[in-house]
């Protein structure tokens, strides 16, 4: 098989949650445990960074790998779901694993996968520990895919737990308050292992406090010992200034990630090394903090967070998908400058939309599309949805057809935005 082979059969081979949804969800880590037992478990033969939380994850688990390349660690990550390509799941020092060992780990492991059938993330988080540990890597961060409790990737042992807030979302699998999703997230907190929340919020405070207890866990919420001020966007690139209670501790810290909810995940991440520098072998510089934070998407490839796609017109796209992601997608949106809004928009099928649908710019023109997938909603009810928040505009075949019609449309001083699903985003790239 060749590479394009190989991922049509993971693809047709593997129940999919980015393709079919909930019914690809696991509810328990037995595949993963087997399949793991027979790789000679590669998930205790490196270091990890255990990284949940509803918005944010993706940001700050580059974040954390880019602050760790500076400083000179051979740094694993792990993320999804991907935007262009499968590899970009799987990456050490930014570096995308190559076709030829994804071909490789496939090939070696059809008669596992047949005997076990696991799901398409099962087998992708197998395949990321065990290229982490051939190649020795130092430490890597692991990003969550769904949830934390009944995650596949939550058979690690981290040296650290990361979660950084609780939304709304997935609520046919995690529950449909802010306390059952708090519940799923704290999975991840292990026995005597220390965990960083990015957030403190009411309803899931007393979750996290309740399971770290349980877990004799030591628990830090970073806002409540961090702050963020003097903060602009400027050049491209996001200006702010940190603080612990008064005392500076970082003047001017930049980064190219330059949405303005990323001070929330910066603190998450400056408090992750302020407890991994204390507590474990992993430590990182001052000046790695301020080169790896500078250098983000250089280092470790991100794509999709408040990217700038076009400058004339001003094309900006991001992954914000849920009622907490997209508050602060409009909040962005209004503080870029621009004379009329054109927004390019698509959903998936199994979510409720309406809370999202209820905070979108209703000055906007729209232009409504379906991802290519089968669990994209389809652009009728999508357009039908809408316009009972007020929200007006056409309907289009394609997210590129839409893209296309709205670069036609607008005046070099407009600002169109693409968004409303990840793979609304994945396909606008």
């Amino acid at each position: 098989m060749n590479y394009q082979q190989t991922l049509d059969y993971l693809y047709s081979k593997l129940p999919m949650f980015t393709r079919v949804g909930a019914s690809a969800f696991k509810k328990d880590l037995t595949n993963t445990i087997i399949f793991c037992e027979a790789l000679d478990n590669p998930q205790h033969k490196f270091k990890s960074i255990h990284v949940a939380g509803t918005n944010g994850k993706g940001s700050t688990s580059h974040m954390l790998a880019s602050v760790l390349q500076a400083q000179g660690y051979k740094t694993g990550l792990y993320t999804s779901p991907h935007l262009k390509d499968f590899r970009e799941r799987i990456r050490i020092n930014g570096k995308m694993m190559a076709k030829a060992e994804v071909i490789t780990f496939v090939q070696q492991q059809k008669k596992l996968i047949k005997e076990v059938e696991p799901s398409f993330f099962e087998v992708t988080v197998a395949m990321a520990f065990d290229y982490f540990a051939r190649h020795k890597v130092d430490v890597a961060v692991i990003e969550v895919g769904l949830g934390g409790r009944l995650d596949s990737t939550n058979i690690i042992q981290p040296e650290i737990s990361v979660i950084t807030n609780i939304s709304i979302d997935h609520t046919n699998m995690l529950g449909n308050t802010i306390e059952e999703i708090a519940g799923e997230k704290a999975g991840i907190i292990k026995k005597n292992t220390p965990v960083v929340i990015g957030e403190t919020q009411d309803k899931s405070k007393a979750v996290f406090l309740s399971k770290a207890e349980e877990m004799n866990a030591q628990i830090i919420f970073a806002d409540a010992v961090l702050s963020a001020q003097e903060i602009k966007v400027k050049n491209n690139k996001l200006s702010l200034s940190i603080f612990r209670g008064n005392k500076p501790q970082y003047k001017n810290l930049q980064s190219d990630l330059t949405g303005l909810y990323q001070p929330k995940n910066i603190l998450t991440v400056l408090e992750t090394f302020a407890i991994l520098n204390q507590q474990t072998e992993i430590k990182t510089s001052i000046e790695s903090i301020y080169k790896g934070l500078k250098e983000v998407k250089k280092r470790t490839g991100l794509q999709g967070r408040w990217q700038t796609l076009s400058k004339n017109p001003l094309i900006i796209c991001d992954t914000g998908h849920n009622e907490a992601g997209i508050t602060e997608v409009v909040k962005n949106i209004i503080q870029t400058p621009h004379q009329n809004l054109h927004m390019v928009f698509g959903m998936v099928k199994d979510k409720d939309i309406s809370k999202v649908l209820s905070l979108l710019p209703k000055q906007a023109k729209y232009y409504f599309c379906k991802p290519d997938l089968e669990r994209g909603l389809e652009v009728k009810d999508l357009q039908e949805q809408a316009s009972t928040f007020g929200l007006k505009g056409h309907k289009f075949n394609s997210v590129a057809e839409a893209k296309a019609k709205a670069i036609e449309s607008a005046s070099s001083n407009d600002l169109i935005f693409i968004g409303g699903s990840t793979f609304v985003v994945a396909e606008a790239i």
